[in-house]
Formats: structure tokens, C-alpha cells, sequence
């Protein structure tokens, strides 16, 4: 994808198509729904961007950077959606902990997904949090095709 993705909205169908890759790739990976809406298209990604859930994909640049984050996600990681695009995923975690993140996501490529993670996350003003209960896969379209990365999360805390 050239250039930053726009932020969801109604002028974009609330970036459905990146959000159906997103939600039907977890399905095909985990067996599960991780909407269980009735909604499709820009009704079902309107309602995921406001979801009680975070929900977060990066992409395939070398330094991969986020490129979706619906508002439970941006809220957490204290980012406008322009910055929160122009982040790479790696600056979600602190330095101390860069190379585990690596090394789990690189398991997540090999494995297609992994449930139960859990790992300390730090927003744009320095503010540490515990993601719990983390599924994290890979964003796979129908055909196969390999698209990043993403996570889903529902519960986070104070360290």
C-alpha cells in the first residue's frame, strides 16, 4: 500500500475492506468469530472500529507500521490516528522488551496465530500497560496471500 491508510469514516465505508481481511482471517486461522455481529462491510467495521475491544494490524514494510487501529487501540496506545499509522508495531513494547516481542511474532508467522498472550505495552506518553488474554495472528487473505500481522485484545491493566 503506497502512502498512510486513512483513518476510518463514513467517507471510506470505515476502512472496510482492511477490516474484513482482518476479521476473516481470524476466523479462517482460529476457527472463531471475533465478531459476532450480524453487520457486513462498512456497518460491521463502523461498528468494529467503536468496539469495547482493541483491535490493531500492522503491515509488511521492513519496520512494519501499524496501518488500523480501531478507537479502543488508538485510546491505549494515546495516538491520533496519523501518528498511530506512522508508528512502527515494534514501539509498542519498550526497548527492554523489543527483542521478545520479535521473537514471539516471529513465532506467530510460523504458527498462524497464537492465543493467551499476554506482555507489558507502552503508550506514546510513556504510560505502561499489561495486554491480557492477546491473540495474535497473521493476516492472511482467502487466496493466501500475506498480509501482516494482527492483535486482538479485550482486557489490559496497570503493571
Amino acid at each position: 500500500m503506497s502512502g498512510r491508510p486513512p483513518r476510518p469514516a463514513a467517507d471510506n465505508d470505515w476502512a472496510a475492506p482492511q477490516v474484513d481481511r482482518l476479521l476473516d482471517s481470524f476466523q479462517r486461522l482460529t476457527g472463531q468469530s471475533l465478531w459476532p455481529g450480524p453487520e457486513s462491510g462498512a456497518a460491521r467495521a463502523r461498528a468494529v472500529f467503536a468496539a469495547p475491544f482493541a483491535l490493531l494490524s500492522h503491515g509488511l514494510e521492513d519496520d512494519p507500521l501499524f496501518n488500523y487501529g480501531n478507537r479502543t487501540a488508538l485510546e491505549l496506545f494515546e495516538l491520533d490516528w496519523d501518528d498511530f499509522v506512522r508508528t512502527p508495531s515494534r514501539a509498542s513494547a519498550e526497548a527492554a522488551n523489543q527483542a521478545a516481542r520479535e521473537s514471539f511474532m516471529r513465532g506467530v508467522r510460523e504458527h498462524g496465530f497464537v492465543s493467551g498472550y499476554a506482555g507489558v505495552r507502552i503508550s506514546a506518553s510513556g504510560r505502561r500497560f499489561v495486554i491480557e488474554d492477546t491473540t495474535v495472528w497473521n493476516v492472511v487473505d482467502a487466496a493466501g496471500g500475506f498480509h501482516g500481522q494482527a492483535a486482538s485484545f479485550a482486557r489490559w491493566r496497570a503493571p
